[in-house]
């Protein structure tokens, strides 16, 4: 997957279609306790992008020639693939989130869906900062648990695909929502 910002702006077009007729009552509403509500899914998305920007500024302090330098490539390229086949949007594999990117329903930001669009400006902004990192195979780790290293192409792979993942996990959350106000 290349293009980054391409495939961003296709993740907003996307939660925007689905989701911007929706009421703040209507996106924070949840089938049930276990579940997420759509805008606890957007959240939680923003909350893991942001968790990779200090870690990219970082890697920009790092001489270029550096960024890239491992001895284990080939359990960095593992790493990446196994990470990004478990955000996968098919959700086949469930997974438990790491405590720090779980939302907090009640700190939860005001217009959520808005407030994503203008953190995906932020996202292409990183990755467009990033081109020289890119290019020389920068390798970065998970925010959540630093024994996970990856390149940064990867990360924002990750990032792309797990979007796409909550996107479906939200539509879920949509469905049952309008079964309800059927129901009533």
């Amino acid at each position: 997957m290349k293009n980054f910002e391409e495939q961003i702006d296709i993740n907003t077009m996307a939660f925007m279609e689905h989701f911007d007729t929706l009421s703040n009552e209507e996106l924070r509403w949840k089938p049930d306790s276990d579940t997420w509500s759509i805008a606890q899914n957007i959240e939680h998305l923003i909350i893991i992008n942001e968790s990779y920007f200090p870690l990219i500024s970082k890697l920009r302090t790092i001489p270029i020639e550096e960024v890239g330098v491992t001895d284990n490539i080939s359990q960095v390229i593992e790493t990446g693939a196994f990470i990004l086949s478990a955000v996968a949007p098919d959700r086949i594999n469930k997974i438990k989130t790491f405590p720090i990117w779980v939302p907090n329903s009640k700190e939860m930001r005001g217009d959520v869906l808005h407030i994503f669009s203008n953190h995906h400006d932020r996202l292409k902004d990183e990755i467009k900062k990033s081109e020289q990192l890119l290019m020389h195979g920068a390798i970065i780790t998970s925010p959540a648990n630093a024994t996970y290293t990856y390149t940064l192409a990867t990360a924002f792979e990750i990032i792309i695909t797990h979007e796409k993942r909550h996107l479906e996990q939200a539509k879920e959350v949509l469905d049952k929502l309008k079964e309800t106000s059927i129901d009533n």
